[in-house]
């Protein structure tokens, strides 16, 4: 055998010794997931479900808001939003849940800006309308009782903590407590009052999201905006707080 040979067989050798500790070595790859799935860690799926969800439900309204359309969201197989959930009115329910609770929020915040009843009365109708312009599909979920399951524990917790919000608002502005037991057992006078404050804040906001406040914007003097056509409106229907 010429030297040559040997050499070609020497290196071939090495270069096949050099492959198999390659492969020996290489670090372990995580295992795959299948096309358009995406792992989440123990517990994550739950809340990324209802995250999905309230992004369906904001871009394609609650028509488009399937389990299936939230699976693709999520990026999970369509058995996962089932698992969690039960069925569609079980994960609408949690996800108004999740509405309500912010809904809430924002409006003690706005309230605790003020310091007189009325004008905390106002301030949180103001945070009432600038929630629903800001979630849309959001609120508008919230408000649609037959696709809900209220006897859900979080759903029935954050609507009772709104509605007790509002009592609370109302009866400071008329200085009477309805919170307890003074909430289970309203006056007429004192009903018809939370039923007025919240009708009119409501209407106004489905009139708004409905575009049907466009034609008295037009009337109005050019730049008024939405925010103080609420505003006179508001003022107009409550007395005003001395020095106001």
């Amino acid at each position: 055998m010429t030297r040559t040979s040997r050499e070609t067989r020497v290196n071939r050798s090495a270069a096949r010794h050099r492959s198999a500790r390659a492969v020996t070595e290489r670090p372990a790859t995580r295992r795959r997931h299948p096309a358009g799935e995406t792992p989440y860690h123990h517990g994550d799926l739950h809340d990324a479900l209802l995250a999905a969800a309230e992004r369906v439900l904001e871009r394609d309204g609650l028509p488009g808001l399937t389990l299936r359309a939230v699976a693709r969201e999520a990026g999970v197989s369509h058995a996962a939003p089932t698992h969690h959930f039960g069925d569609l009115a079980g994960l609408l329910s949690e996800l108004a849940a999740i509405g309500f609770r912010r809904f809430n929020e924002a409006m003690i915040a706005a309230g605790n800006t003020e310091t007189h009843p009325l004008m905390k009365s106002m301030a949180r109708a103001k945070a009432y309308v600038a929630y629903a312009q800001a979630r849309p599909g959001m609120y508008g979920l919230m408000f649609r009782t037959e696709r809900l399951d209220m006897t859900r524990p979080s759903l029935h917790e954050a609507a009772t903590a709104s509605f007790e919000g509002l009592a609370s608002a109302i009866g400071a502005s008329r200085n009477e407590k309805l919170t307890g037991d003074a909430l289970e057992a309203l006056s007429l006078d004192q009903a018809a009052a939370i039923a007025r404050a919240w009708s009119l804040v409501h209407g106004f906001t489905s009139l708004l999201l409905d575009g049907r406040l466009k034609d008295i914007l037009h009337r109005l003097p050019e730049g008024t905006s939405v925010e103080q056509l609420l505003d006179a409106m508001l003022r107009s229907t409550v007395a005003r707080p001395q020095g106001t």
